[in-house]
């Protein structure tokens, strides 16, 4: 495990980043843009509208919050490298949107082209099935398969798609791999049983509690926090992760002040149990996961740099 990877996972749920106090020598020179490249109404959507709502709430800066969705994130990132570096245009998006899906693009971005300002909050993407399958366990499910079972895995984007063609592989099955939009549908197909198993960032989290749904693997390269007996992803013979974080980040030469006074200002917030989008972190995403600086600049690097390899393996 590369050193940074250890640091964040000793760090998850916890802020690595110091927040004693935000930056009182800069205020944005004018309203602030927040791109949000996610579906309006959703949690990811909702959480950025809180943190916008917290941050006038706090500060006075004044948030305009519009979406800006498409291409898995591209659209945002392509509009948000275009825009003035001077804090009055941010964008909240996911890390796989600067990793895999401008690598799998061949887009002339790479994520040196923005300012990282910091993480709010982790997935927990989980391999999930319908408890009324009856599987407990991740080998039931292959047992199945093997036994001649058809087996239809919900998947909402390229890269998790990749993912699952590799787990197939790994375990010598052939999954029936349907590509749907967000996590709610997948949520939706395997609940209405038009999927037997699926990839889910969290959203499984009520089902599971209720027994309705069970964690079967987790697709990180750590142990899901609500089922953490179970396999991780590595364990099942595929050396990628689903790992993901929702960023924040501006365009490329924020100047420090700036970044610094942003970055803070957002963390504050998510690490308050009490904010608003405190509060939504804590029972929708298990809490927050804050990293920033050079450490979120490496990861989104890394990120980027590893989509290559699992593009490489899933095309052979």
């Amino acid at each position: 495990m590369k050193p940074l990877l250890k640091r964040l996972v000793a760090a998850f749920g916890v802020s690595v980043m110091a927040t004693a106090g935000i930056a009182a020598d800069w205020t944005p020179p004018g309203p602030v843009k927040l791109m949000i490249g996610f579906r309006a109404g959703g949690g990811a959507d909702t959480q950025a509208r809180l943190i916008a709502e917290d941050l006038e709430t706090r500060l006075g800066w004044k948030i305009i919050p519009e979406q800006v969705t498409g291409k898995g994130g591209l659209t945002l990132a392509t509009a948000l490298a275009e825009a003035p570096a001077d804090g009055t245009v941010i964008g909240m998006l996911v890390t796989e949107s600067l990793g895999y899906n401008m690598a799998a693009a061949k887009t002339p971005l790479t994520p040196a082209d923005f300012t990282a300002l910091t993480t709010t909050a982790s997935f927990q993407m989980g391999i999930v099935a319908p408890a009324s399958k009856g599987w407990t366990a991740w080998d039931q499910m292959i047992s199945a398969a093997k036994d001649g079972t058809p087996i239809r895995f919900g998947v909402m984007s390229p890269k998790l798609a990749d993912l699952a063609y590799l787990l197939g592989q790994s375990q010598g099955v052939d999954f029936n791999i349907i590509e749907v939009k967000g996590g709610k549908a997948v949520l939706d197909g395997v609940t209405a049983g038009d999927m037997d198993v699926g990839f889910m960032a969290g959203i499984q989290t009520n089902g599971v509690a209720a027994g309705d749904l069970v964690n079967l693997a987790s697709a990180m390269s750590r142990p899901l926090k609500q089922t953490p007996e179970a396999p991780a992803i590595a364990d099942l013979g595929v050396p990628f992760d689903a790992d993901g974080y929702f960023v924040f980040v501006a365009p490329k030469g924020l100047p420090d002040e700036a970044k610094t006074a942003m970055s803070e200002a957002i963390a504050q917030i998510v690490n308050d149990p009490e904010s608003k989008a405190g509060t939504m972190i804590g029972k929708a995403f298990g809490g927050p996961a804050v990293i920033s600086g050079d450490d979120l600049q490496t990861l989104l690097q890394d990120g980027y740099d590893a989509a290559g390899g699992l593009l490489e393996a899933a095309s052979e």
